[in-house]
């Protein structure tokens, strides 16, 4: 009955080491990308964010153990991914056409 029990255990930190090193490679990885200047600030940010989703989907679904929760959980999630991806593509938006003032070089303080 021990036995069960610690081969259970050794199952769960072996996954656990292993999600953690990929945590650790896709840091990395963002570390490495954020040297490289892709096409556009939007593409760098959309990568960025993208790489960041991943890796939280990770840290939420392993180490907060959301993989075995009921349906109800992933309903609220889903709520909450359909938020987090209108953000991310309001943040993409404002790097292709961000906005200009323009008219105010000739205003001086107090005329």
């Amino acid at each position: 009955m021990a036995h069960d029990n610690h081969d259970d255990l050794s199952k769960h930190v072996k996954t656990y080491m292993k999600i953690g090193g990929w945590l650790i490679f896709f840091t990395f990885v963002t570390v490495g990308l954020s040297f490289v200047e892709l096409p556009t600030h939007g593409d760098n940010l959309l990568v960025g964010m993208a790489l960041a989703a991943f890796k939280a989907t990770l840290v939420g679904l392993i180490f907060m153990h959301l993989n075995h929760e009921r349906s109800l959980i992933y309903k609220v999630l889903l709520f909450t991914l359909v938020f987090v991806v209108g953000l991310f593509v309001l943040i993409y938006l404002s790097g292709q056409n961000p906005l200009h003032f323009g008219g105010f070089e000739g205003v001086t303080p107090g005329h």
